[in-house]
Parts: structure tokens; sequence; C-alpha cells
């Protein structure tokens, strides 16, 4: 069964104020420059937040109030933008939709948007948001979260472990802060750089399946993507459903959880 494209493009959304924007970037830009119906998702916390083993994603209770707190019920088609980068919507975009909330990446981000919807752009303080009750349906979504453990038990090939890091983190030149640097085993290199184009937006499908097939993954796969810190493999995740992969996980703690655990094999090339 094909899967939803997670990417949206600019020219795709009819109307701005009929769907919930969810602005990534910080909140001096925010303030500067703005859609007027979008909500500011305060991605310090979020980012913190999955990474602490209290409101880590398995804390169903914490992350439905965080949700809820930015007006999200389920109700409406949630669009998802950052400045262009790509991949800290593509993190929110993960927590959301492991969360059973339908939500879309903006393709090129901000920039894009911006000039798409000119005459809906504001600035100024956008007021408080209201609350609503999100109920989660973990389960219900594209994407399917694994932990270090399951990560794992599936080095045995009948896995294929896709690292979006940079090269020389993936050959363990740049440590990342980690204590450790190198690769998982049998851990297939590619950059999620080379996932966008020379603008910033990520490659259409047919590109994007010629990519992935270029390193050796084939759409049957069982695939597992990471990187340091979830937002790259968050992309990753999002590059391997436009291009027709059916079977996606991601290790959302990625390389940084893996590295702290010495039992964890790591590859130094």
């Amino acid at each position: 069964m094909a899967t939803a494209d997670p990417i949206i493009e600019p020219s795709e959304i009819a109307e701005a104020d009929a769907v919930l924007v969810l602005d990534v970037r910080g909140e001096t830009s925010f303030r500067k420059a703005r859609l007027e119906v979008a909500v500011r998702v305060p991605i310090e916390r979020w980012e913190a937040a999955a990474r602490d083993p209290e409101t880590s994603l398995s804390n169903v209770a914490f992350w439905e109030k965080e949700i809820g707190r930015l007006g999200i019920d389920g109700s409406r088609l949630i669009l998802i933008h950052d400045d262009g980068r790509m991949t800290e919507a593509a993190r929110v975009w993960f927590i959301l939709q492991h969360f059973g909330a339908p939500a879309r990446v903006v393709n090129g981000g901000w920039p894009a948007l911006k000039d798409a919807f000119a005459r809906w752009v504001t600035s100024g303080d956008p007021g408080p948001v209201s609350r609503r009750r999100f109920m989660a349906r973990v389960g219900a979504h594209s994407v399917r979260l694994v932990e270090r453990e399951d990560v794992r038990h599936s080095l045995d090939g009948a896995v294929r472990v896709l690292d979006a890091r940079t090269a020389a983190e993936f050959v363990g030149d740049d440590l990342r802060g980690n204590l450790r640097g190198g690769h998982l085993p049998g851990a297939v290199h590619l950059a999620h750089v080379e996932l966008l184009d020379a603008a910033g937006h990520l490659r259409p499908a047919g590109e994007l399946r010629e990519l992935l097939l270029g390193a050796g993954l084939r759409r049957d796969d069982r695939l597992i993507t990471h990187c340091d810190g979830g937002g790259r493999a968050a992309l990753a995740a999002i590059a391997a459903l436009r291009s027709g992969h059916t079977d996606v996980h991601v290790y959302y703690l990625s390389f940084a959880d893996w590295a702290k655990d010495e039992t964890c094999p790591i590859v130094r090339t």
C-alpha cells in the first residue's frame, strides 16, 4: 500500500487558514515575520524532553499535553516549516506522527512559504494559543520509533540501517561531543544534505529513489534511519517514504545514544 507523501509544496496549499501551521524557527525569527495563523513550536523544550528519560517519547501523557498546548486536537491537517534546513521540521513531524497527529512538512521551509503566502505574513506577538485536548494514537502512523535494543537486535542483516550523518561523523573523525566515533556495523551512509537540492528542497520521489538505490537500499527493505540526535534521521525517513519505502523506522535517540553504551559495537574507518 502506498504511503501518503509527508512533504507538501507551498503551491499545493489552497488556503493558509484552512490548516494549522506550526513554525519551528527560533522565537526572534518567529516574532519578526510569520504567517498570521502560525503557532510556534517550542523546539528547544521538545528536543530536550525527547532525550530526557522522564519525558521521553514513551511518556504518552506528557506529549499529549505538549501537543495539545499548540491547539492540536487531531481534527485539522498540520503543516510544519522551519527556517529552510528541513531537519527541525522533520523532527517535529516525526514526533507528531508518532502520536497519530496528521502532519506534512512544507518543502523549502520559511523561505518558500513566505513567498507563496506573502499576504498572510505579519509580525509581533501572536497572542495566546487556544489549547485543545489531544488524544494520542500511538501506532497509527507511517514511521515507527525504535530504541537502542531494537537496533542492537537488528544488526543481523535482516534490517538495513541508514546513517544520515556527515561523512566525517560516519568514519569517526567528527565525534560531535560523543566519547566514541564511527558507525554501526553494516550501516549504509547517505548524508542528509544529499537528499536536498541546491535550493534546500527535498528532492522529488524519483531522484530520492535513485539515491537510495545507489546506496544499496531497495524499496522492500526494512529500514532504520539514524543520525546523531534525531532531526536528520527524521528527514531521511521522510525521504524514504517519499521514494516509495513502506517499512521505515527511526532510531530517534540515534548515535549519541548508541555511543554512550560501550556494549554497543562501533566500526571506525
